[in-house]
């Protein structure tokens, strides 16, 4: 009993959530915490095994990378770009060490087509360089990806700007429930997509296309940084003369809820 109490005392947390931390570095001695996604246990520490932002959950220890290229998973959401057309399918570029494939048959009636086309006029549908917002339906254990344009959403993205993000970036670009996408939107006017893997589409009048674009790329360089959110408000208020509501939808309800009482 003794025992297991002094292993509780030497148990110590050597860094705090969202610090930047590197290969090897010591985050936690003692058997109190718990190593997960991009750390390692050696003996009684916790270390590090990427270069990346310390993310805390309790007791245990995960890294948010830093760099890296984007590692397809099932029912991710990302854009794609067509490089190749078969007899039966699309080839795609979806920024990854992987390709992935379009079968005739996952193509839905967002692209107002309601079926497959016929074998080999794939072209009238989708040409090489289109950008797809479509959905991986399939990673196989040899890195095969299978992609669908069949679902609520899913569709070609025309015309619009594409920007390429570091993709370990993703989460805080779209933010909280969508709040930082909600919040470029609500200043810009533009309509955004953004992909998992690392690839953001913009169509936006010229006079704010800029404007997003810098938000974003703040966003990119800033996200480790607490306040993000007010910061990026603060910029697009600067830069746009709108005054901007950060107040998300649960909160607006919560709000009139308890106005009502």
């Amino acid at each position: 009993m003794e025992n297991k109490e002094n292993n509780k005392q030497e148990s110590k947390l050597l860094v705090k959530d969202r610090d930047v931390v590197v290969p090897g570095q010591v985050l936690a001695e003692g058997f109190d915490f718990l190593p997960s996604y991009g750390t390692y246990r050696d003996n009684e520490n916790i270390l590090a095994d990427k270069l990346g932002l310390i993310h805390l959950e309790g007791k245990v220890i995960k890294i948010i990378p830093m760099a890296g290229r984007y590692h397809p998973k099932r029912y991710d959401v990302i854009i794609a770009k067509v490089t190749d057309i078969g007899m039966n399918a699309w080839r795609l570029n979806i920024n990854s060490a992987y390709g992935a494939m379009l079968s005739s048959k996952e193509v839905g009636g967002g692209g107002g087509y309601g079926s497959y086309p016929q074998k080999g006029n794939l072209s009238k549908i989708y040409k090489i360089g289109d950008y797809l917002f479509c959905k991986i339906i399939q990673v196989s254990g040899q890195n095969l990806v299978d992609v669908s344009t069949n679902g609520p959403g899913l569709r070609k993205l025309y015309n619009g700007r594409i920007i390429h993000v570091n993709t370990h970036k993703v989460p805080r670009i779209i933010g909280k429930k969508g709040s930082m996408v909600n919040l470029i939107k609500q200043a810009t006017d533009c309509k955004m997509v953004v992909g998992q893997n690392g690839i953001v589409w913009l169509q936006c009048e010229p006079k704010f296309e800029s404007i997003a674009v810098r938000a974003i790329r703040k966003i990119e360089e800033e996200s480790h940084i607490p306040g993000l959110t007010n910061r990026i408000k603060e910029f697009l208020e600067k830069e746009t003369g709108k005054k901007l509501d950060i107040t998300t939808k649960d909160e607006k309800v919560n709000n009139e809820v308890k106005n009502d009482i």
